[in-house]
């Protein structure tokens, strides 16, 4: 079975204080490419990777790029990985999504399923994305590891998606940035080996 290596892109500006970054693109900031070091010497301690897959903004291809140096798997740019759009929210501080449109906000952080931004995406835009995803790794790596580099939002509808669970629960599945989530997958189900484990970045930041 294919055992996946989720994780997502390292610090960059805008996670905190944090913004709506979605499909803006930025560079990783200096504490952003230490954490996608030291999650790269991680993994290269734990497997050999047979691929890499990230999304197509450059803070995910860069710490993706790092994976690739230390294990010498090839990294290869996936589009279905691309973070949730926005829309009219991108680049906006919790409080000025706030002042805009306040039900809208209350309901993101009460309940994200019910919610698609203005001008932009849903959780079920992800879901889809997410499905094509799986289809595709099972396909091609049906006894690989496989290391995953995407985003919050992605990951945690990915996670939902992959452990059959209902994207109300998003807000559970947390996904720091260069964290460590592990799966064995298989046709039928997901097993969830390790959740969101940050411990190879101690001392960073």
């Amino acid at each position: 079975m294919p055992r996946l290596i989720l994780t997502r892109h390292g610090q960059v500006e805008g996670i905190s204080p944090e913004r709506f970054r979605g499909r803006m693109d930025m560079p990783l900031s200096p504490q952003g490419e230490a954490q996608a070091e030291a999650l790269a010497a991680a993994i290269a301690a734990y497997a050999r990777p047979a691929a890499i897959y990230t999304s197509p903004l450059a803070r995910a291809v860069a710490t993706g790029a790092s994976i690739a140096r230390a294990t010498n798997a090839p990294a290869t740019v996936a589009e279905g990985l691309a973070d949730i759009d926005y829309g009219a929210w991108q680049w906006k501080t919790h409080a000025e999504a706030k002042a805009a449109d306040p039900a809208l906000h209350a309901l993101w952080l009460e309940a994200p399923h019910r919610v698609r931004f203005p001008g932009g995406e849903a959780l079920q835009d992800l879901l889809v994305r997410a499905a094509d995803l799986t289809r595709m790794l099972l396909a091609r790596h049906p006894e690989q590891t496989v290391v995953v580099v995407g985003h919050d939002s992605v990951n945690r509808v990915l996670l939902a998606h992959l452990l059959d669970l209902p994207l109300s629960g998003y807000w559970r599945l947390a996904q720091e940035p260069c964290n460590l989530t592990l799966l064995d997958l298989t046709d039928r189900a997901a097993k969830l080996l390790r959740l969101n484990d940050t411990a190879h970045l101690a001392g960073i930041g």
